[in-house]
């Protein structure tokens, strides 16, 4: 262990309690020295995603959200309807380290040669507990990051770039051509709109304004679809006409927005193969992949029999495709951390600034434009 790296140091922890609550707080935690495969990563900076929303949160009302503790110590009370509590049952009385993601120096290694040849140098990690000001983790685990680039660049660069390559990777595996994206104007949308323009993979974006439409169109996106317009059905069938897409992805989740992106389906195909009573032969299928509305999912079935609705993740995702085929994603991604997979981000805060309730009341909204960036060791 080097002699700058603290015995103990702050982690951001989520605690569901038995008074259907969840409690936030930063505790003490022990750094521990490196076994010899292990590094220490000062962490600089770590994303909210909205997958780390769900463990922080575990579906409390922000907006009830209350504050006490100190000012360096600051702890959060919000209070847990009755589904997210049914939900989040088997958390109860666990103090949960959150943070899948994140980036900074590394300050102590291991006495291996992987972790020997990583000392001094800046890194991304995807080891869970990164809202912590000093992160223990395999070296394995570790992204060097290209020379001269800053945390804030390399500090998102698995979930979302991951989550893009992942969702034209299964498009390819599925025997797609083209892809649907809902909630497109999001960091991850914008982020897939450019891999699929360099990919030259024909994408349908699916937002929620007129702004967030302007903004895609701007960014070159060629097929945008306002799901709060008056014309989006017929828009959105113009656009699978065009594309022939027949895979989307749902960060929604709730609503009829899956059933109607099914139903656009079926009438673009449809109108270049001619009347069915059973509807198409062509599979049409929609993952959901967010939660935006936590509402039921409601399908009006007049898309046939060839569909499916279902759910997809990013780790199951990697496990399938395999070790070589995600080291490959990860080297595609450290290429291109300012261009391809570059992240914006909302505003920067603190461990303790995290806990603050405006600033909850910011990231908590999961809108566009909203993201925050922690710094555990500002």
């Amino acid at each position: 262990m080097s002699d700058h790296v603290p015995g103990q140091a702050l982690q951001l922890r989520s605690l569901v309690t038995a008074s259907q609550t969840v409690e936030l707080s930063l505790e003490d935690v022990d750094v521990p020295a490196p076994e010899p495969h292990q590094v220490v990563v000062r962490v600089e900076a770590a994303p909210i995603n909205p997958s780390d929303l769900g463990l922080l949160l575990a579906g409390a009302d922000a907006t009830r959200a209350t504050l006490g503790g100190t000012p360096d110590r600051p702890v959060v009370t919000a209070p847990l309807p009755a589904p997210a509590a049914r939900a989040a049952a088997a958390r109860v009385g666990q103090s949960t380290p959150v943070g899948n993601e994140g980036a900074g120096t590394v300050v102590a290694v291991g006495a291996s040669h992987a972790a020997q040849a990583l000392l001094g140098k800046m890194v991304a990690v995807a080891g869970g507990a990164m809202y912590s000001q000093y992160r223990c983790v395999a070296a394995s685990a570790c992204l060097e990051l290209p020379e001269g680039a800053r945390p804030a660049e390399g500090a998102a660069s698995f979930v979302n770039p991951m989550t893009a390559l992942g969702m034209v990777e299964t498009m390819r595996m599925e025997g797609h051509t083209a892809l649907v994206h809902t909630a497109a104007a999001s960091n991850l949308g914008q982020m897939l709109n450019r891999l699929c323009i360099e990919e030259q993979i024909p994408l349908v974006n699916i937002v929620r304004s007129h702004a967030q439409a302007e903004l895609l169109r701007s960014a070159g996106a060629a097929y945008v679809c306002d799901s709060t317009s008056d014309t989006f059905m017929d828009d959105l069938i113009e656009a699978l006409q065009a594309t022939s897409a027949s895979l989307a992805f749902d960060a929604v989740g709730g609503g009829t927005l899956a059933s109607r992106i099914l139903t656009c389906m079926e009438a673009a195909i449809s109108a270049g193969t001619g009347y069915s009573r059973y509807g198409s032969s062509v599979h049409k299928q929609v993952y959901i992949y967010g939660g935006l509305d936590r509402g039921p999912t409601e399908l009006t079935r007049s898309f046939g029999m060839a569909w499916g609705v279902g759910g997809w993740l990013l780790t199951p995702f990697l496990q399938k495709a395999g070790a070589e085929k995600v080291a490959a994603m990860r080297r595609r991604v450290a290429g291109a951390l300012t261009s391809t997979f570059a992240s914006s981000f909302a505003g920067k805060v603190t461990l303790a600034g995290a806990l603050q309730l405006d600033a909850i009341a910011v990231y908590s909204r999961q809108a566009t434009g909203t993201k925050y960036l922690i710094t555990p060791n500002a």
